[in-house]
């Protein structure tokens, strides 16, 4: 295992009270001024930056995080979490440790719920009056500089020491969080936090989370992998297509957007949640249950509730060009991409998705030096891209077909058609 670099660790010394009441005033000056030396007040850039982040979210540093998640729908989103099934390793890993220090160890989502809290009574009890409790939003928007926010906003272990947090009733806890990946694709599915007194400022704290981050992902990587059996299509068409047990289902509208969404998160959103991504009326969950209660008729128990969910496992044709190109594989990408997401659809994070898979595949094809991957993708989805027209009339062998088609462009561009190409 590599060592930590110095940079996520707490920078504390022999005097902790000391430093902290340090850090506490280069705090205070920052909330009054927003201006920070970081030389003279040896704040570490990972929590200057962090610090910045929460002031611009506009954060409150005397207010606490909001409870999103209660009761049943609490306890359905988690049951259905790919991180359920290694909460039980996690407590044998840090749960004994975590009781013995008199700490709490925590488990977020990779929306920066907390989902588990667990650890000492009367840890928890205190963490509770600052609402570090189940179903609460930590992530650094809510809730400001904090180890399990600020690891999932860098995607990487820190701990973070008394007066680094951002808000005032958290300084006096110390905390230490490591980011959990999805063994198959990279993304974060949540984060694993340790956080208590002073004693967790020691190296030993984030090695610990770090360790059982890496343990938790080597078991989710050594699980069975059901064969998925259904398969969506949704990119260079307006509506969706999906093949469900051997029938081909045509999802118009509003279905196919609650696919694509439901099938790139496959722990569940909240209806809330989901209306969001649909909506621009974040109000709009009355419309989202009846728009589900059709697609419910279309694909059956696929569609689960509480949280809203697809109970197997769906492949998609986003999904596939998005994992393309993450391992690098630019050919394999562009022969898979016949177009945009769902084009017309005006759902938030269909747009979203769609223009960063947008953004992703042109930047990936304009740095590729195979003139057969720019003619693939110039022929189909980039056909009206004069970017990518000029690039491949510099690379391709027989340049007359591109240097026609950059001239084309041009001319319906209104730029001048007698540029030479290099």
């Amino acid at each position: 295992m590599k060592p930590l670099a110095d940079g996520w660790l707490a920078s504390v010394g022999a005097d902790a009270r000391g430093r902290a009441r340090e850090i506490a005033r280069a705090h205070a000056a920052f909330l009054s001024t927003g201006a920070l030396d970081l030389v003279s007040t040896r704040i570490r850039d990972v929590v200057a930056d962090s610090w910045r982040r929460s002031s611009a979210a506009r954060v409150d540093p005397d207010r606490d995080p909001p409870v999103t998640l209660l009761d049943d729908d609490l306890a359905g989103y988690r049951s259905a979490h790919p991180l359920s099934t290694v909460v039980p390793l996690l407590r044998d890993l840090v749960g004994g440790a975590a009781d013995d220090g008199e700490h709490v160890w925590a488990v977020m989502d990779a929306d920066g719920r907390l989902l588990w809290v667990e650890g000492h009574r009367g840890a928890r009890a205190r963490a509770a009056r600052m609402n570090f409790v189940e179903g609460a939003l930590w992530d650094e928007a809510h809730a400001g500089t904090n180890a399990p926010g600020t690891a999932l906003a860098l995607d990487h272990e820190v701990q973070i020491f008394a007066a680094e947090h951002f808000r005032h009733v958290v300084q006096a806890w110390t905390c230490a969080a490591a980011p959990i990946h999805d063994p198959v694709t990279g993304r974060i599915l949540g984060i694993l936090d340790v956080t208590g007194g002073d004693a967790v400022a020691h190296p030993h704290s984030l090695a610990l989370v770090r360790a059982a981050a890496r343990v938790a992902e080597a078991h989710l990587a050594a699980l069975p992998v059901p064969a998925a059996t259904s398969r969506l299509r949704v990119l260079g068409r307006p509506d969706g297509v999906l093949r469900l047990d051997g029938r081909q289902i045509q999802l118009h509208g509003r279905h196919a957007e609650a696919m694509a969404i439901l099938a790139a998160r496959p722990e569940g959103m909240t209806g809330q949640q989901l209306a969001a991504a649909m909506y621009d009326d974040h109000t709009a969950q009355a419309t989202l249950r009846v728009e589900l209660l059709r697609l419910r008729r279309l694909v059956g128990p696929l569609l689960r509730s509480r949280p809203y969910r697809l109970a197997g496992p769906v492949e998609a044709d986003f999904l596939d060009v998005a994992r393309a190109l993450e391992r690098g594989d630019v050919a394999g990408a562009v022969r898979a991409y016949p177009g945009p997401l769902l084009p017309t659809s005006d759902a938030p994070a269909v747009v979203e998705r769609r223009r960063r898979l947008e953004v992703e595949m042109r930047s990936a094809v304009l740095a590729a030096t195979d003139p057969a991957v720019l003619q693939t993708y110039a022929s189909d989805a980039g056909f009206d891209d004069l970017a990518v027209w000029e690039r491949l009339a510099r690379l391709a062998p027989d340049r007359r077909a591109a240097i026609g088609r950059v001239a084309e462009l041009r001319a319906e561009y209104g730029l001048n058609t007698d540029a030479t190409l290099m």
